[in-house]
């Protein structure tokens, strides 16, 4: 019992103490803030660092004392420094201004007590002789005069810009009004006037304010380094006019070589493009052969390899043009690329399935075809599409994926400067084939604009349950989709008016029961001979 209570007495007086040595910890060292050492309106030095147990304000306080006690000696105030195991001292007259220690200097960035005590030995030099400038009346009055004299300059340059202004709007005006009236077409003009005047206006008004405000930028950094309190800004504003002009024309300088090389790579690649163009133009006009080349396929792929010439003449290129290497134009070029990715995937397919199209031949310009459902001659086959003027004068435009996808049935091929055209009617059995075969044959030789050679024929395409369908493949030699249509519509006509002569029903008969009489024919009724065309089989056969 005596033992428990003695323990807890005991945990009892440590508690405060522990928190009492926790309360008296001493806070954590903070950085001493910066104090500069300042001569009127430019800065001699910036102190850093403590030296001695003195802060960096109290360095500069006691700096700017001992400047004062050196400017009142009188002296010829020559700043210098000197070197010693502790840094570097900056002296006036002979006199101690303040240390340069090696905490005061930026070593990352390759700085030195000794380089750091020139530069502020240096500035030390400017701003006592702006002190001095500030107290001779003789300096003022010059200064003003200069600053009245660069006023004027000012004034007069402003003067002539706007005059010269004036004066190039009316010749723009005048010049431009005449030259693109010139301009032409059929006796159209294709340019206006007003709108590219007015852009050109635009243009010398924003050339006239950036050469007015640079000029008000020249005269201000002149003005403010004549007044020697305010020397350092005008120094400041004519040194980042000079880094901006040295930046300006060392990056022009750096991307001419760059350019030279693009203009390399154009030059080279407009003679190949000419190059090959001369070579398919030979091969349009028939004077060259090729295999697998030939008028119709060597438009498409002159075109392609004039653009694979200058994509792969862009890739060489891309790496010397100016600012190809920075982030926002890689980004750029990053977002195109995606966009054409994720949006030109059906473009690319139609593309693909025009050159499909074109290589197989599958069609051609003029041909008559049928895709799907649409009937017509082919108007144009291109990349992306094919358009078709059926016979009613309707234009059809496909998507050349959708062509691809469909059974193509060109009827232009069979017979070169001919169409194929064919119809069908389905005769009972108990007529004699013979006299449908001839029947047929003669309508077509009655029809007007069907070819005589190759000869009309017919064939049995079916031998369905009730009736037999006979198909007349003839050949046309229009071209024109209205006309084709009008002779189709034309041998229907001559069909129905021979089959009526002969007493022949256009029917399909059907029977729901199994008729008394089987529907043959009978052999007195067969076709004479005469009447049997010469690609049908003999009488009797």
């Amino acid at each position: 019992m005596l033992l428990r209570t003695f323990f807890c007495l005991f945990l009892l007086a440590l508690s405060p103490l522990g928190h009492a040595q926790q309360m008296a910890a001493p806070p954590a060292k903070t950085q001493a803030a910066a104090a500069r050492l300042a001569v009127g309106n430019r800065t001699v030095f910036v102190f850093r660092a403590m030296l001695s147990g003195y802060s960096p304000q109290d360095r500069a306080e006691a700096a700017d004392k001992r400047l004062e006690r050196a400017l009142a000696q009188g002296g010829p105030q020559q700043a210098s420094i000197r070197s010693i195991a502790e840094g570097t001292q900056v002296l006036l007259d002979g006199s101690l201004l303040f240390l340069v220690s090696p905490g005061d200097v930026n070593a990352l960035a390759g700085d030195t007590t000794d380089l750091l005590a020139h530069e502020s030995a240096a500035q030390l030099g400017k701003a006592l002789l702006e002190r001095r400038e500030q107290r001779s009346p003789a300096y003022i009055a010059q200064a003003l005069a200069l600053c009245a004299l660069a006023s004027a300059a000012l004034a007069f340059f402003l003067w002539l810009l706007a005059a010269l202004r004036r004066q190039a709007r009316r010749r723009l005006e005048a010049i431009l009004g005449r030259r693109l009236a010139q301009v032409r077409v059929r006796n159209v003009r294709i340019l206006d006037a007003e709108h590219l005047v007015h852009f050109m206006r635009l243009a010398m008004d924003v050339a006239v304010w950036f050469l007015g405000l640079l000029a008000a930028y020249v005269w201000l950094a002149f003005v403010l380094a004549r007044i020697p309190f305010a020397r350092n800004w005008g120094e400041r504003l004519q040194q980042f006019l000079l880094d901006t002009a040295a930046d300006i024309g060392s990056n022009v300088a750096g991307a001419i070589p760059g350019l030279l090389l693009v203009a390399v790579i154009a030059i080279l690649a407009r003679l190949a493009s000419a190059t090959l163009a001369s070579v398919f133009k030979r091969i349009e006009s028939g004077e060259l052969h090729f295999g697998w080349l030939d008028r119709d396929t060597a438009v498409p792929t002159r075109r392609l390899g004039t653009v694979v010439i200058w994509l792969f003449a862009l890739a060489m290129a891309y790496p010397y043009l100016p600012g190809s290497h920075t982030a926002a134009f890689q980004g750029v070029t990053v977002l195109a690329g995606l966009m054409l990715s994720i949006g030109a995937s059906s473009i690319v397919g139609q593309g693909a399935a025009g050159l499909i199209l074109m290589y197989t031949r599958a069609l051609r310009k003029g041909d008559y075809v049928s895709i799907g459902e649409v009937q017509g001659t082919v108007l144009e086959s291109g990349i992306f599409d094919t358009s078709v003027r059926t016979g009613l004068g309707v234009d059809v435009a496909m998507p050349n994926a959708w062509v691809l996808s469909n059974t193509i049935k060109n009827y232009s091929r069979a017979v070169p400067g001919a169409y194929v055209l064919d119809t069908t009617v389905t005769i009972g059995y108990d007529t004699p084939w013979r006299q449908v075969y001839a029947m047929l044959e003669e309508a077509a030789a009655t029809t007007e604009g069907i070819a005589a050679e190759p000869r009309p024929y017919v064939i049995q395409s079916a031998l369905s349950d009730f009736y037999i369908e006979y198909k007349l493949v003839a050949c046309s030699v229009l071209s024109s989709p209205s006309s084709r249509a009008g002779l189709i519509s034309l041998l229907h006509q001559k069909v129905v008016d021979v089959f009526h002569r002969e007493g022949v029903q256009i029917m399909s008969p059907h029977f729901t029961q199994e008729p008394r009489q089987p529907h043959i024919v009978a052999p007195i009724r067969q076709w004479p001979c005469a009447f049997v065309p010469s690609s049908s089989p003999s009488c009797g056969s």
